[in-house]
């Protein structure tokens, strides 16, 4: 497979970290996850009334950048809720000329997606859990790029087999540059 820049979307809890995981370990690709970059900021200091979360996502950009510069493939595990972060993804793509992937993982029952969160600790010193109330509100903007989108109810190897379908797809195209 030629390298790729695959960007994870979904809502917290959703299950997008989990099937970022199992494609770094199948496809021997790093993960740059947001979330511990956000959580080192606060533990160094800078305060929740900052905006680490928009500087997590450029550090994030920036450890890509560098992977990709390597000539490997990267995956990006983010929320990825809004345009500007999406769009973040699709210029770094283009900057190094790959093909971008995006997997969108949603959990297709909200009960069950809340009790993931409501249950869940990452050890992530420094960046509490979002809240179910959180969660559920948050803004979405519309997609307007070609996804996977995968529900986190599906078998975890049935989401891992059809995510490397996808990615091997997108990864013999080229990018729109």
């Amino acid at each position: 497979m030629t390298r790729v820049l695959i960007a994870m979307a979904g809502l917290p809890g959703a299950g997008k970290s989990t099937v970022a995981e199992g494609l770094a370990r199948s496809l021997g690709t790093p993960v740059v996850s947001v979330d511990p970059v956000e959580a080192a900021m606060r533990r160094a200091g800078i305060s929740a009334g900052q905006p680490t979360g928009l500087a997590a996502y450029l550090a994030a950009e920036a450890v890509a950048d560098g992977i990709l510069a390597l000539g490997q493939s990267v995956i990006v595990d983010a929320v990825n809720a809004v345009e500007p972060a999406r769009e973040q993804w699709r210029a770094l793509a283009a900057r190094h000329a790959v093909p971008l992937a995006f997997v969108e993982v949603v959990c297709g029952d909200p009960a069950v997606h809340r009790g993931r969160l409501e249950s869940r600790d990452r050890g992530l010193v420094g960046l509490p859990e979002p809240t179910w109330s959180e969660v559920s509100t948050r803004a979405w903007d519309p997609w307007t790029d070609p996804r996977l989108t995968l529900d986190s109810l599906s078998a975890p190897a049935a989401n891992l087999a059809t995510a490397r379908e996808y990615v091997g797809r997108v990864s013999v195209l080229r990018p729109d540059v």
